[in-house]
């Protein structure tokens, strides 16, 4: 039980990094996106220069991040005997993958940078620089998880 419990925090640890990081530098390449009063993605996302919104997204920061990783990490329990027998490169592989497949880019929700955001959304919200943009950071964050996992969780 405690191998589990490990997990699942070591899990989250590479999560939130990764999270935090990824979505730092591409929030650099996205400004316009987010920030300002004709972002792209005004219509849906919480206004991050409005204080109280900005607040409930930073109080809400971490507690989400920790269930989604806990939720991502219960799911490997079955096969963590079978992900701790394969080398660094098959795990940093594995789990990168998976992340950026399962998370991101085969999402059942339609966003900028899914497969079904290609296929529902507007053309606004998935010309190319928009995609590749949002993509950047679903493959950073997939880089950076697959080689935290790789190091930490096995």
């Amino acid at each position: 039980m405690l191998i589990y419990v490990k997990f699942s925090l070591l899990f989250f640890i590479a999560h939130f990094v990764s999270y935090i990081i990824a979505g730092v530098i591409d929030l650099q390449l996205a400004k316009k996106m987010y920030k300002g009063k004709d972002r792209l993605y005004k219509g849906f996302f919480r206004d991050m220069e409005n204080q109280e919104e900005s607040m409930r997204v930073a109080k809400l920061l971490i507690p989400s991040q920790f269930v989604r990783a806990i939720l991502m990490s219960v799911v490997l329990y079955p096969i963590l005997p079978f992900l701790q027998t394969l080398s660094f490169w098959q795990q940093f592989l594995f789990m990168g993958s998976l992340v950026f497949v399962y998370a991101d880019f085969s999402s059942a929700v339609p966003f900028s940078n899914t497969i079904e955001g290609l296929v529902y959304l507007k053309k606004e919200f998935v010309e190319k620089r928009v995609f590749w943009t949002i993509q950047f950071e679903a493959i950073l964050y997939s880089l950076l998880f697959g080689f935290l996992a790789a190091l930490f969780l096995f």
